[in-house]
């Protein structure tokens, strides 16, 4: 399926806090279409900096399990510097105590890996159009 003519996101920006390479691979060539702009954070502690640094940021792709600081823990510290920016969990734990916890850390939405690119686009979407 073909979204690129769907979403346009030029002078966007996006922080995706990732620390896996292959999979800030993947979301760097399945959002290329939507032109938005892409800052990288491989694990929390560098994802509040960069967001800190970065005032033109629009929104959060949280991965929730990295290292040195998780992304719950990242989610909480970036809402309490912007509460209305909107934060997506990325997160194989989508059930039950995972979702409660992922909501209670200020996540305003979140995807399950593997990434349903549709689903992935739509929620960006709500947020930033």
């Amino acid at each position: 399926m073909n979204f690129s003519s769907k979403y346009n996101w030029e002078g966007k920006v996006l922080l995706i806090a990732e620390d896996e390479d292959f999979n800030y691979i993947f979301l760097e060539e399945i959002l290329i279409d939507t032109k938005v702009h892409l800052i990288r954070a491989h694990d929390g502690q560098e994802a509040i900096h960069l967001f800190e640094s970065n005032p033109q940021i629009d929104l959060v792709l949280m991965d929730m399990q990295m290292p040195i600081i998780n992304g719950y823990e990242a989610t909480r510290s970036i809402k309490k510097l912007k509460r209305n920016i909107p934060v997506i969990a990325q997160t194989a734990y989508h059930y039950g105590e995972a979702y409660e916890e992922i909501m209670a850390a200020g996540c305003d939405d979140f995807v399950t890996k593997p990434i349903d690119i549709g689903a992935l686009k739509s929620i960006i979407a709500r947020f930033l159009q």
